[in-house]
């Protein structure tokens, strides 16, 4: 598809579907880039528009897109979400009781999931990774990706072993996503995945309605400090 067709399929996608008018920042760069199959790293603020740059190419991909996260209460909110768009989107997590698990394998081996949303630690369930063999993977993304870097404040072990996963899988395209990301931290990740410096996307932090102010204290008198700031 020429790159004309993309940026068209994706405004329509993002009108009908997810109901915005435009795109935001480098939304459709990065959406343009993820659907020419590129592996990318993404680097944008929380509240900047992360999750829109995987779920709408899955709707323009074949197969399905996995997406890797550590945070059970964001997989469930986005997946209801997204059902409630029409969008099939099934997550596969702790909380879920077995009836529930039954219903999204049986989902993923009838083709019908689009987005499947799961913690790394899934990937180590000799079950799971027999179904995921036989699925077909358009995209792997991976949400909180600064969690694959020691450098990171909130490193998981199970992160680490994502990129040899990918290869494992036959896994053709991935897309990292965070809002944390110092210098060493770009560099872990960019090296995992073999991400090219030009696909490295980061957008701008900036937020015009946040002030963020720091006021010098004693440990004896912080807590007056703060009573007195409330107050004023």
């Amino acid at each position: 598809m020429q790159s004309s067709n993309y940026i068209q399929a994706a405004e329509q996608v993002l009108q009908h579907t997810f109901g915005y008018e435009s795109f935001r920042g480098r939304q459709a760069e990065i959406i343009e880039s993820v659907c020419y199959g590129n592996t990318t790293l993404v680097v944008m603020p929380t509240g900047g528009g992360k999750s829109l740059c995987y779920q709408l190419p899955s709707l323009l991909l074949p197969g399905t897109t996995v997406v890797v996260s550590p945070l059970i209460a964001l997989m469930k909110d986005q997946c209801d979400a997204l059902m409630a768009k029409g969008i099939m989107a099934s997550r596969l997590d702790s909380s879920q009781s077995a009836n529930e698990i039954r219903e999204t394998f049986r989902s993923l081996q009838a083709g019908k999931t689009k987005i499947l949303y799961l913690a790394p630690e899934r990937f180590f369930n000799e079950r799971f990774l027999a179904s995921i063999r036989k699925m077909t993977i358009s995209l792997f993304a991976i949400d909180e990706a600064h969690c694959i870097s020691q450098w990171g404040h909130h490193f998981r072990p199970d992160y680490l072993k994502l990129a040899a996963l990918t290869k494992q899988l036959g896994v053709h395209q991935v897309l990292a996503l965070t809002a944390t990301a110092t210098p060493a931290v770009l560099d872990d990740i960019r090296k995992a995945f073999n991400i090219k410096k030009n696909d490295a996307i980061r957008t701008k932090f900036y937020r015009p309605n946040l002030k963020l102010l720091a006021h010098n204290t004693t440990t004896e008198n912080q807590y007056q400090t703060l009573l007195s700031r409330i107050r004023n």
